[in-house]
């Protein structure tokens, strides 16, 4: 919005030419991140005690940890102040023509949507599961299919019409299974190592890694500040693949496709880093607020999306190292329980307590101990990440 009124103004009168600066990318992706900072740092007292006021506590499971009761009662989804900073600064700074950034905020908001009902039904009533499993499952795979189905015509394509127009060529062409290259799959580190996907391809790999990518970062929240500061970290990485992505120069340099209108992303990252940010000063141990699945599933597919967009799918796995580490183990921990019960009549388990980080604490390091060492393994994973840029 910003920035085409800064446009507007410079037709006026050659005197607010300085506003020419809203037109650099950096310069907007910095604003964006000090804008949704300081509404998550001056809101944030308010959400924290309209959310005491109405009563909005977290519920805490029987089968918890022990030293998790204390947090019985602590206001949960904060995760609606994290989306407030990101949407308000993000419609502030970006570039309201581009497409990518459009259809990260709707799945961004329609996931946020789908964990607000779910932490809703946990404090209104009292229901500590929240939304049944296929409930939600469902809900997130129709945002999920739906955003996979647009971009996989859109990455390959510089406006909504040639979409528009790519997509019905493909129904007239029989459902044709062919894209152009820039919707490959990339292995990064190899200089021209990719595989075609083809519609079904792109479609199923995309659906797995937005709502794998948003489950993943819910099952990781389980801990004050584990889950946000390795967002932050995944999401600002992210965002130096989307603005090289969307740079002829950088792109043809650094031999990765070139895909007009991704650099515009690097707004929403940087929100999303201001943002979350934010929120853990409110967040850190002990915790003020937590952010709920409201923020959760919120964050995890505003990544999955992303990385999507920027062909860098496996990239957002070795980055997000942690969130997948917490996926894998609930996966192995249930599938292994379920085995053994069937086959010797009691379930065993493989780890001491599932999602990963409750291993650990079981296992005698303190929650401080798991969280800061968690964020040390995602900064490592995240220059690895980076790294990939280069090393082709």
């Amino acid at each position: 919005m910003l920035l085409s009124l800064a446009e507007w103004l410079q037709t006026l009168s050659p005197e607010f030419g300085f506003f020419r600066v809203f037109q650099y990318l950096t310069f907007r992706a910095v604003m964006a991140a000090m804008t949704a900072m300081l509404i998550g740092l001056a809101f944030g007292p308010w959400v924290i005690r309209r959310l005491q006021f109405l009563k909005i506590g977290q519920p805490v499971r029987e089968y918890a940890m022990q030293s998790h009761l204390a947090k019985s009662g602590t206001p949960t989804m904060g995760g609606v102040l994290i989306l407030i900073g990101i949407g308000v600064s993000t419609l502030l700074w970006f570039d309201w023509s581009n497409r990518f950034v459009w259809i990260v905020m709707v799945v961004t908001l329609g996931f946020g949507a789908i964990g607000w009902v779910d932490d809703w039904r946990k404090v209104v009533h009292k229901n500590p599961e929240g939304m049944s499993s296929k409930e939600k499952y469902f809900w997130q795979s129709m945002i999920g299919l739906i955003a996979a189905l647009y971009l996989a015509f859109s990455v390959s394509e510089t406006s909504n019409l040639r979409v528009l127009e790519l997509f019905v060529n493909w129904v007239r062409s029989g459902f044709s299974n062919e894209l152009p290259p820039k919707a490959d799959l990339i292995v990064p580190f190899f200089k021209t190592v990719s595989y075609p996907l083809g519609v079904f391809g792109f479609i199923m790999l995309t659906y797995f890694v937005i709502v794998g990518a948003s489950n993943a970062v819910n099952l990781t929240d389980g801990l004050d500040g584990l889950a946000i500061m390795p967002v932050v970290m995944v999401g600002s990485a992210l965002g130096v693949f989307a603005y090289v992505t969307g740079n002829a120069v950088f792109s043809r340099y650094l031999l990765i496709p070139y895909i007009p209108g991704a650099g515009e992303l690097l707004v929403f990252c940087a929100a999303m880093a201001g943002a979350g940010l934010a929120f853990l000063w409110f967040n850190t141990h002990p915790a003020q607020v937590f952010m709920g699945d409201v923020g959760a599933l919120a964050l995890g597919g505003a990544l999955g999306t992303i990385a999507v967009i920027t062909r860098q799918e496996i990239v957002l796995g070795i980055m997000g190292g942690i969130f997948v580490a917490e996926a894998l183990s609930v996966m192995v921990q249930v599938a292994w329980f379920k085995f053994t019960k069937k086959r010797y009549g009691t379930g065993r388990r493989i780890l001491k307590m599932a999602p990963l980080h409750h291993h650990f604490e079981k296992s005698g390091w303190g929650e401080t101990q798991v969280v800061v060492r968690f964020w040390i393994i995602t900064m490592l994973l995240c220059l690895i990440g980076l790294a990939s840029l280069k090393l082709r």
